[in-house]
């Protein structure tokens, strides 16, 4: 195999060895084969590589992933169709390694066509960036300099978030050791009481106004028995039987009409 090298010294000339790879019958010749022209091409793939560097993929995985496309484009060249093999191999390389970053390294399922769209809104910010002095560009800026509508910006603008996601353990920048799980809502306890609450409501509106302020006062205003007893002048004792007989008159009233 010769190794006459192309000007950009990532190209070699293995013609040859492709048309003895054509003629071979599968085995451990045509296998060595390959593995050479593989070797052969490898700078070129890692050129390649190199161009989606500083994505949150490590430049040696990003090798890895390009040396596969190589592979792949090895094996289904066919010289018979008279198509140079860097032509080939470019876009299968690069097509492999857009897969690698669409299939695994997006935090969450996002539709291709919004990827596209995050693509060329990330491409229309970078080049604005240049041209406007550091300033941020607008979505309107963006969608002229893309092409693209200001609908369309805006997706792929909120796909830019979806590429990495923030552990919930993770410190919030300036929030001193806050940590992203600390903003987060709870579920309201009162919640679970939302339905028993709307049910009772017709009954506790027909109950004489003395058994109504007990229990207001107990259940709404958190007084203990001793306090509302002081209140209502009555004993602790009385307070504590009007409450259970009207809280069972109402349970059961309730039961009933369920």
């Amino acid at each position: 195999m010769t190794t006459r090298l192309h000007p950009h010294d990532d190209a070699p000339d293995t013609a040859e060895a492709f048309r003895r790879i054509a003629r071979l019958p599968e085995g451990p010749e045509k296998d060595a084969l390959r593995q050479e022209v593989v070797t052969a091409w490898i700078p070129m793939a890692e050129r390649l590589a190199g161009r989606f560097r500083n994505r949150g993929e490590s430049t040696e995985d990003l090798r890895q992933v390009a040396a596969l496309g190589l592979v792949k484009a090895v094996g289904r060249y066919d010289p018979e169709r008279g198509t140079a093999f860097e032509s080939f191999a470019v876009p299968t390389v690069v097509g492999e390694v857009k897969r690698h970053f669409r299939d695994h390294l997006w935090a969450m399922h996002v539709p291709r066509r919004v990827q596209e769209l995050r693509s060329r809104v990330r491409s229309a910010r970078q080049e604005l960036t240049h041209t406007l002095d550091g300033r941020t560009p607008t979505v309107a800026e963006i969608a002229e300099q893309s092409g693209m509508s200001e609908d369309e910006v805006n997706a792929g603008m909120e796909a830019l978030d979806s590429y990495a996601t923030m552990s919930l353990d993770a410190e919030l920048p300036g929030a001193d050791g806050q940590a992203l799980l600390d903003t987060l809502g709870h579920a309201d306890p009162s919640l679970d009481t939302v339905v028993d609450r709307v049910s009772i409501a017709p009954c506790l509106r027909v109950l004489p106004e003395r058994e109504q302020r007990i229990l207001y006062l107990r259940f709404f205003d958190d007084m203990t028995q001793s306090q509302i007893a002081e209140i209502m002048g009555i004993s602790q004792m009385h307070v504590s039987r009007l409450i259970s007989r009207t809280c069972a008159a109402l349970r059961a009233q309730a039961l009933s009409e369920a």
